[in-house]
């Protein structure tokens, strides 16, 4: 449907950020009061000319922001990605193509700008494989039942000489920063954290709309002293019918770089008292969490999702900037309704490095950049699309070969929600 000709999408200026926030409230089913704190907080650290507003005269109707991301890919390179966040569009103007304008305008300036891919995480499920983002990480949380873990309770601490310790939101900020450095050089799908996220994740920044309360927070030290795991929870308060402790540990976030710290911490979480459940927070779908109790039932999947959606901008830094396990050529067809990375590409990968460039050699897979992207990182199969009709063989066994050169042995995985 065209859009009346009077609504008109641009950047927003300072004067127009109250009006802005309104309608993002209001898309998301919020009250759309703004309060001053919420102008303050908000206005302090968006980019206007990355911020997008439809406006029917003065009123905004529909709102989208972009900002500045690094992205890990496979074997520890970043990319410079375009994050896409806070779009909504007001019930009474849906399907008037808004949201289509104010991608295209940010998408055209992410290409022009040198950004790699565009990054968003997807309220729901159908809205972004028409702009060619496809699904490209995989979000479990798990639900460990303490009593049936088989751990000991009488654990007293990590038995390899490390130590776990409580640790408050001043001490997180100084540690975590440079624990989450370590982390996702070593994660490919995860994404940086600014300075703001540790102030707004340790209490230093709050909204209104989102009260502070104090978590716990527990550091693991290896034996040498090195900070190597971190973790934020909180406790519920149930007794139960019998007034006996039936309390939830909830994780808000668990960041580890060895599997010792990531063993210790769970192991930790499930031996303090009263506590009866652990609910993980957003995991791998992969995380080595179950195996590391004696009876792996004991956690079970409660959630499981598509989560971080990467749009692919240019095909061929993309494909140049991840490693590979295996050996071999394939000539991808890649198509893209916006034209923004369609074109043939012949890819020559190895463990020692690789090269991608436009190609007049005849493709061997055909395939939509959404699903490029879901390829990517490494955790959907050429194979598995191919039989779902998504990808196209042009040369029969070509999704083999893609498969050998592009899955990885850990599947990806972004912790974070923006």
């Amino acid at each position: 449907m065209t859009p009346p000709a009077d609504i008109d999408v641009r950047p927003i200026t300072e004067a127009e950020t109250r009006e802005w926030i309104r309608a993002l409230n209001t898309g998301f089913l919020r009250s759309p009061e703004v309060s001053e704190r919420e102008l303050a907080d908000r206005g302090s650290y968006i980019d206007r000319a990355r911020t997008l507003g439809a406006f029917e005269g003065s009123r905004c109707v529909a709102t989208f922001r972009s900002f500045a991301q690094e992205l890990t890919t496979v074997g520890g390179a970043t990319v410079p990605a375009d994050a896409i966040s806070n779009v909504a569009v007001t019930a009474t103007h849906r399907r008037r193509g808004l949201l289509t304008r104010m991608m295209a305008t940010d998408l055209a300036a992410a290409r022009d700008r040198g950004d790699v891919v565009a990054t968003l995480i997807a309220a729901e499920y159908p809205i972004y494989g028409r702009y060619g983002f496809g699904p490209a990480t995989t979000t479990a949380e798990w639900t460990i039942e303490v009593p049936r873990t088989g751990l000991d309770p009488r654990w007293s601490g990590p038995p390899d000489g490390g130590r776990i310790d409580l640790v408050d939101g001043e001490d997180v900020r100084k540690m975590g920063p440079e624990l989450h450095e370590r982390f996702r050089r070593a994660q490919h799908g995860a994404v940086g954290r600014d300075e703001r996220w540790w102030q707004v994740n340790t209490g230093v920044l709050s909204l209104d709309r989102a009260p502070w309360t104090e978590p716990f927070y527990a550091v693991y030290r290896s034996a040498a002293g090195e900070v190597e795991g971190l973790v934020s929870y909180e406790s519920d308060d149930n007794w139960g019918d019998a007034k006996q402790p039936l309390n939830t540990a909830e994780v808000n976030w668990l960041i580890a770089v060895t599997p010792a710290a990531e063993r210790a911490l769970w192991q930790y979480l499930c031996s303090i008292d009263w506590i009866t459940r652990v609910k993980t927070g957003w995991r791998a779908p992969d995380d080595l969490l179950p195996h590391f109790l004696p009876d792996p039932r004991a956690a079970r999947i409660t959630t499981q999702s598509d989560w971080l959606w990467v749009r692919i901008l240019d095909v061929v830094r993309a494909l140049e900037a991840r490693t590979y396990a295996g050996t071999g050529t394939l000539v991808l067809e890649v198509t893209d309704r916006d034209g923004l990375s369609a074109g043939r590409y012949r890819l020559e990968a190895g463990p020692d490095g690789s090269s991608c460039a436009p190609t007049a050699h005849s493709a061997e897979l055909t395939l939509d950049v959404g699903e490029l992207a879901a390829l990517w990182l490494g955790d959907e199969s050429a194979v598995r699309l191919a039989a779902l009709g998504r990808v196209r063989e042009e040369r029969a066994g070509a999704a083999s070969v893609a498969d050998a050169l592009l899955r990885t042995s850990r599947r990806p995985w972004c912790p974070d929600i923006f």
